[in-house]
């Protein structure tokens, strides 16, 4: 049986099952510690029955500075998910929808107006995932990942893709056609 709870410091040295995976990004300790420390609610594991941690999600809510709000680029208060990973023997179980809904419920009680996450436009398995989940594609970040694992360009386009909480009434922070609106890395505000 697995169980999901929220992320602990020592959970840092447990992690190998999910974070050996080729399609893992690892980050420094100071920055699962500083997601911990500002987000925890946001920042929930699935462990096994033995205690192995099979799956994490690293999330967070925020909202753009207010000069970005001049810009057509501005995000309001929304969460967004920076890390979902599941161990590779564990996949197609329903841990990552698990994961996932459960950063949502967190993001619904903070009054964010969406969820979003940005994904590889290659990695076909995790667009059709977050599109099962309600997700569409809101724009696409035109090279966004500087590396294509597929070799066949120099880099490889994001999507950016949200879900609309139960804020957003009017649904004015999604849109149709999304893979077609194009912006560039640099039209996006790193908070």
């Amino acid at each position: 049986m697995t169980s999901l709870r929220q992320f602990q410091p020592q959970d840092l040295l447990r992690m190998n099952l999910t974070n050996l995976d080729p399609l893992t990004e690892n980050y420094n300790i100071d920055f699962y510690l500083h997601y911990l420390t500002k987000w925890p609610s946001l920042f929930t594991v699935a462990e096994d029955q033995e205690g192995n941690i099979i799956g994490y999600m690293m999330g967070k809510v925020e909202e753009d500075p207010l000069w970005v709000k001049l810009t057509h680029n501005y995000l309001p208060w929304h969460g967004h998910v920076t890390a979902l990973t599941v161990a590779p023997q564990m996949r197609r179980l329903g841990l990552a929808q698990a994961l996932t809904k459960a950063l949502e419920r967190g993001c619904e009680e903070q009054r964010a107006w969406f969820v979003d996450l940005f994904v590889r436009e290659g990695n076909k398995t995790a667009v059709r995932l977050y599109k099962g989940m309600g997700y569409s594609v809101f724009r696409r970040v035109v090279s966004y990942y500087s590396d294509d694992p597929t070799g066949g360009k120099e880099g490889e386009d994001a999507f950016d893709m949200r879900k609309p909480l139960s804020r957003d009434k009017e649904r004015s922070h999604i849109r149709k056609n999304g893979k077609n609106y194009r912006v560039m890395p640099e039209d996006i505000y790193y908070g």
